[in-house]
């Protein structure tokens, strides 16, 4: 029996639900952050949206972030004002809105001249050209972060940009290259989990009521008059379902994605950026809490900074090939050490320290000649006929990033309602996402949380899933009760992995959309992402998401090999597929 075989299925209830009543007002296609945040919105108006994704939730483009939230000071060279200002407001709203992923984020730039870059800038203001490429200088970031700053002066919740000399620069990043002149620290913000919050707006909006539907797995393949063709790719089933308007928000594949809808579209040029993280100690406490950020010589940008527990260290800007796989290769691999000797020179980091890596195509728009570290990171919305319908209308996204993904959203949805002839009922701008609702900031505050929830579990326990879900730690503590007062199955620690429990994974296999074993090891968890992820491990994970999914034999050796694939070629980790002890669970 081949993979694909094993891996076919029954119709999911969701998709069922779908095909049962396959009209709605508007079809989302593409479940990326933009997609996820466009079905949340219209979700909460009222309209009656479903949401399709070809993958799994955030599994593209979105999984490929800097895991940043930012205004983007660099954008200001490039002249988009409208876009930095937006950011900078979108920045303090998500640390607001969504305080248990999204946190304050110190970021420095090392600084080794003073007027370097000053004859180029403005070059490169007026033609967006790369022209000759020169690090920044003290002046140059200077009036950047000046300028920067008075973005945040309405409803700012960072403090504003601090520039210090070789002395103090020193003293407190002091692995720094020694002949540093300056530094300069200003406020951005991370988002530490990117996918799981994803997973909490696709929960937002399936809240709302049964007007909003989703499926992952299920790719739009084609087009029937005023219909969108379906295929769910676990079924293999094909089906159709009609919208009065069908937004796309396929990212980099936008084309891709209209020209199986019939419309042949050539907005999209995206560039490629890959990432690798470090299990390195010293590099870890040499970031000194934050981000070290600038621009290399060769006019990419440079991020080295802690993110749970490991360092982040990126990116490439490179062209890319939509029909191609996008991997981080050995020669970016190499870039990145160099990047972290040119501003750590003392700090040694090799391969056998990358406990991950990963790449991902950016959805910008095509760009020519231009430069790719100067194509523009805005978006437009692009409003045309779907297909051969002559009422059907089609809205299809350029561009997007994850930090002005509400703002977009709410830029979609309000495109949308105009279409459909309504108007907005819910405002987005000060809604909390997710496990943001509600969640404790203050040391106090989060001890009175985990006291009315933790009878239960404990306060050690109760205070990690906190940490892990935000307040919807609350959803997950009942299901494992639940399960643990059933008698037919109890929690317990993981043997390989203490820090989860195995009613947390039968919560995250069966509650949170999880189809495949990959879904669960890369965006239900980060076990894969901070390296927890060897043998041992999989093999444990495997037999618990069998059990709670109720894989055949066939089915759990199938998703091993695919994950395991998967994990390998994507993204550095090597396990072996084959496993006696995994495959008796299910025998």
């Amino acid at each position: 029996m081949s993979e694909s075989d094993a891996i076919k299925a029954a119709v999911r209830p969701n998709v069922e639900a779908i095909r049962q009543n396959p009209k709605a007002q508007v079809i989302v296609i593409g479940g990326g952050i933009n997609g996820i945040g466009t079905f949340r919105d219209l979700a909460l108006q009222g309209v009656e949206v479903i949401l399709v994704e070809r993958s799994d939730y955030a599994s593209g483009a979105s999984a490929a972030s800097s895991h940043m939230i930012h205004g983007g000071v660099r954008y200001l060279e490039n002249g988009e004002f409208r876009l930095v200002r937006e950011s900078v407001q979108e920045r303090n709203r998500l640390l607001r809105l969504a305080p248990h992923y999204v946190k304050p984020l110190p970021t420095t730039i090392p600084i080794f001249s003073t007027f370097s870059g000053i004859l180029s800038a403005p070059l490169r203001f007026l033609t967006h050209k790369q022209g000759k490429a020169k690090e920044r200088g003290a002046l140059l970031i200077k009036v950047g972060l000046m300028g920067y700053d008075s973005f945040s002066r309405d409803g700012g919740s960072v403090p504003r940009h601090t520039f210090v000399g070789r002395k103090k620069s020193l003293a407190k990043l002091p692995k720094l290259r020694p002949d540093v002149k300056y530094t300069a620290t200003y406020y951005d913000a991370a988002v530490e989990n990117p996918e799981r919050l994803a997973l909490d707006l696709v929960q937002d909006a399936l809240a709302t009521g049964p007007h909003a539907r989703t499926a992952n797995y299920v790719e739009a393949v084609g087009s029937n008059g005023d219909a969108v063709v379906l295929r769910d790719l676990v079924s293999g089933e094909t089906f159709e379902v009609t919208a009065d308007v069908v937004v796309n928000t396929s990212g980099p594949w936008t084309d891709v994605t209209n020209k199986a809808l019939g419309e042949a579209t050539h907005y999209m040029g995206g560039t490629k950026g890959s990432h690798i993280v470090l299990d390195n100690p010293e590099l870890y406490e040499a970031c000194a809490g934050g981000e070290v950020f600038f621009e290399n010589n060769d006019g990419r940008i440079v991020l080295i900074y802690p993110l749970n527990g490991r360092v982040l260290v990126g990116t490439t800007d490179l062209e890319a090939d939509i029909d191609e796989p996008s991997v981080c290769t050995e020669e970016e691999v190499d870039y990145f050490f160099k990047l972290v000797d040119h501003v750590f020179p003392t700090i040694t980091v090799d391969r056998p320290q990358i406990v991950y890596r990963y790449s991902g195509i950016r959805p910008l728009p095509g760009h020519g000649d231009t430069a790719p570290g100067f194509v523009s990171r805005d978006y437009r919305i692009e409003q045309t006929s779907f297909a051969s319908s002559k009422t059907v209308k089609q809205l299809s996204l350029v561009g997007g990033k994850w930090t002005t993904f509400r703002a977009l959203a709410e830029h979609m949805t309000n495109d949308t309602l105009a279409l459909l002839g309504r108007t907005r009922t819910v405002s987005t701008t000060d809604l909390a996402m997710g496990g943001g609702v509600g969640f404790p900031q203050t040391p106090a505050a989060v001890t009175t949380w985990v006291k009315a929830h933790g009878a239960d579990l404990g306060e050690e326990r109760t205070r990690i899933l906190l940490a892990r879900y935000g307040t919807n730690a609350a959803t997950v503590i009942e299901h494992i009760a639940r399960i643990d007062g059933s008698g037919d199955r109890s929690d317990a620690p993981l043997e390989t992995l203490p820090g989860y429990s195995t009613g947390e994974i039968d919560f995250l296999m069966t509650r949170e959309h999880a189809v495949h074993l990959s879904d669960l090891v890369l965006r239900r968890s980060i076990i894969a992402f901070v390296g927890a992820l060897d043998q041992s491990v999989f093999d444990e994970l495997s037999s618990l998401a069998a059990e709670s999914a109720g894989w055949t034999a066939d089915r759990l050796a199938a998703e091993r090999e695919r994950a395991a694939e998967n994990l390998r070629f994507f993204h550095g980790i090597v396990v072996d597929a084959a496993s006696k002890t995994a495959a008796s669970a299910v025998n």
